[in-house]
């Protein structure tokens, strides 16, 4: 509740000041933000109790194979698996003409079960995350001098969207669990970049599907709610539950079917343990059905008239400073966000804190948001934020920790969920359309700049606890950093 409530007031406050709204596009919203804070508590505790333990146990069972084929095999199985789950990519897909959606799904899946690969054998043989960024980066940005514009930004942003709800707990589990195999003192640390490597491949699938179907995308205008009294404004809810009940079981099945096959052949963990992982599906399974279609059914449609309104203010400028504000709540509000928090403060024993990491996240999209703004305001081409953003990135890689380097990868990827694609996404929309902009090259790429700045807000934090360490006494542990020092860095 604490993570929804600040971006609703926000809204409100809007609503009632300069950004006026159709009473029903109001009500909608506040009824998606109550569906939002059910469907977020159900679905963390899902994952608390079945994504992650699935993830760890497979991840284990295998490594312990000492197969090598194993591991390749089973781990691009369960990167096209999860991908194919995740619904945020169901979302893109529909707003890429040209291309069929399957293709499109097909490749990015592949994609990320290739990346998936490289990232368990990155573990396994130890080799440092940054040259491997460096390398892959260096093939998406000489790729992009290639790709058209239109297909840019969303290739993009196709790097965020795969990286959601449903990718995020499973993957980031798996490396745990691949890791806790070695017995060296860096394989915790190493477990972080998986999803920060499965970003890339997506990335690299839509730029060579941009080459295969040179095709300009088209924006598809969202529909503002019409109601006329309380029950059809229900009936607006009532009728997208089927439509997500259907989309969250096809994302979910594959899994849990999954999960079976290898539980038969090679977990068989006990009986009370398989009904808690079940229990857990189920918990996940309600829970992204009541965040679904309340971010979009609720939130989407807000979001873009909000958008449509300031931008159509004679001091339209505001919009900057209002998308930073939106930025830095809003990523509270990202189910898996709250996923990698309590995995890095278990994994560092506390000397990364929770709240140290979410005021880093929150600053990062804050900024993120405010350059997708001037994006929108000014037409500038994505190229020219993402490519000095990630060289920056990847050189400071170089100096600062190696976990720090992984973590910050890794919530790039996390930061852009469904949150970020089904209000901030759409805000930009309509502010681009009320503005006469270009929607695709100037809108899209919002997930793409809410990917990148935690690179470089997180790495700043591994700064600063670096030089806390060397300033501490030799026998002193590590000192835990707080929020103030995050924010007067």
């Amino acid at each position: 509740m604490a993570s929804v409530l600040p971006i609703t007031a926000i809204v409100l406050v809007l609503c009632f000041s300069i950004a006026p709204i159709p009473t029903a596009t109001f009500m909608t919203f506040l009824i998606g933000a109550v569906l939002l804070i059910l469907g977020m508590g159900l679905f963390t505790l899902g994952a608390d109790t079945a994504m992650t333990p699935i993830g760890e146990r497979v991840g284990a069972a295998m490594t312990r194979s000492r197969k090598l084929g194993v591991v390749i095999g089973v781990g691009f199985l369960i990167g096209v698996i999860v991908t194919m789950s995740e619904p945020d990519l169901q979302v893109l897909a529909t707003q890429v003409p040209g291309v069929p959606n399957q293709y499109l799904i097909g490749a990015v899946a592949v994609g990320v079960g290739l990346f998936l690969v490289i990232a368990l054998l990155r573990i396994l043989f130890r080799i440092p995350l940054n040259w491997m960024l460096v390398v892959f980066y260096m093939v998406v940005f000489a790729l992009a001098a290639f790709v058209p514009g239109d297909f840019l930004a969303i290739a993009f942003d196709s790097g965020g969207v795969t990286t959601g709800p449903m990718t995020v707990p499973f993957i980031m589990a798996l490396g745990v669990g691949v890791a806790s195999i070695r017995s060296d003192e860096n394989a915790a640390q190493d477990s972080f970049g998986l999803v920060a490597l499965c970003s890339i491949g997506p990335i690299l699938a839509v730029m060579v599907l941009a080459l295969i179907y040179p095709s300009a995308g088209a924006y598809t205008p969202v529909q503002v709610p019409n109601a006329k009294d309380s029950r059809a404004l229900w009936a607006l809810f009532e009728a997208s539950f089927p439509a997500y009940l259907k989309e969250v079981a096809v994302c979910l099945a594959p899994i849990a079917v999954f999960f079976a096959v290898f539980q038969v052949i090679s977990l068989k963990l006990k009986k009370k343990k398989v009904l808690k992982i079940v229990v857990g599906l189920l918990y996940t399974y309600v829970g992204l059905v009541l965040f679904l279609t309340g971010v979009n059914v609720g939130f989407m449609p807000a979001g873009n008239y909000l958008g449509q309104q300031i931008a159509s203010l004679s001091y339209n400028w505001i919009l900057v400073p209002i998308g930073m504000l939106m930025g830095w709540f809003i990523v509270q509000a990202e189910p898996a966000v709250h996923v990698l928090n309590k995995q890095v403060e278990e994994i560092t024993s506390g000397a990364i804190p929770g709240k140290a990491m979410s005021t880093s996240l929150s600053a990062g999209v804050a900024i993120s948001i405010g350059l997708a703004m001037v994006r929108v305001l000014t037409g500038i081409s994505i190229f020219w934020f993402v490519m000095p953003g990630y060289l920056a990135a990847i050189a400071m890689s170089f100096f600062v920790p190696r976990i720090f380097t992984a973590i910050a990868f890794d919530s790039g990827g996390v930061a852009s969920g469904p949150m970020t694609a089904t209000f901030l996404l759409p805000f930009a929309m309509g502010a681009c359309d009320a503005l006469g902009g270009d929607i695709i090259t100037d809108a899209f790429g919002v997930v793409a700049m809410v990917a990148m700045t935690p690179l470089l807000t997180i790495q700043m934090l591994g700064l600063l606890y670096q030089k806390k360490l060397k300033r501490a006494p030799q026998e002193e542990k590590p000192a835990i950093v707080s929020d103030e020092e995050i924010i007067e860095l």
